[in-house]
C-alpha cells in the first residue's frame, strides 16, 4: 500500500490542476509561454500520477477501472465487479 503522503500529494496536485485548467488553456491558445512558466508546477496535468483509488499503488494500474491489478483481482474474485469472473478452460 502506498504511503498516505503520496496519496495526499496526488489529491493536492489534482486540485491545483482543476484550479488552473482554464487559465492554462487560455494561455496556450494565446501562446503566452512566459505566463505558463509562472504558474505553479503542479498546475501541469503531467504532474498527476495514475494511482489506485483504493490503495494508492502506482504500478499495475488499470485505467478503465482506476484500480491496481491486485485490487482488480481481489474484487473480481469477490464478485464485486459486474460481468467479470476468473477465466477457466
Amino acid at each position: 500500500m502506498a504511503s498516505k503522503s503520496s496519496i495526499t500529494r496526488n489529491t493536492r496536485v489534482q486540485r491545483t490542476i482543476d484550479k488552473y485548467a482554464e487559465i492554462r488553456k487560455k494561455m496556450k491558445e494565446e501562446g503566452d509561454y512566459i505566463g505558463l512558466q509562472r504558474l505553479p508546477r503542479d498546475a501541469s496535468p503531467t504532474r498527476q500520477v495514475n494511482a489506485c483509488a483504493l490503495t494508492g499503488r502506482t504500478k499495475g494500474y488499470y485505467r478503465k477501472f482506476k484500480i491496481s491489478r491486485n485490487m482488480l483481482r481481489k474484487l473480481a474474485l469477490e464478485g464485486k465487479i459486474p460481468g467479470m469472473r476468473k477465466a477457466s478452460w
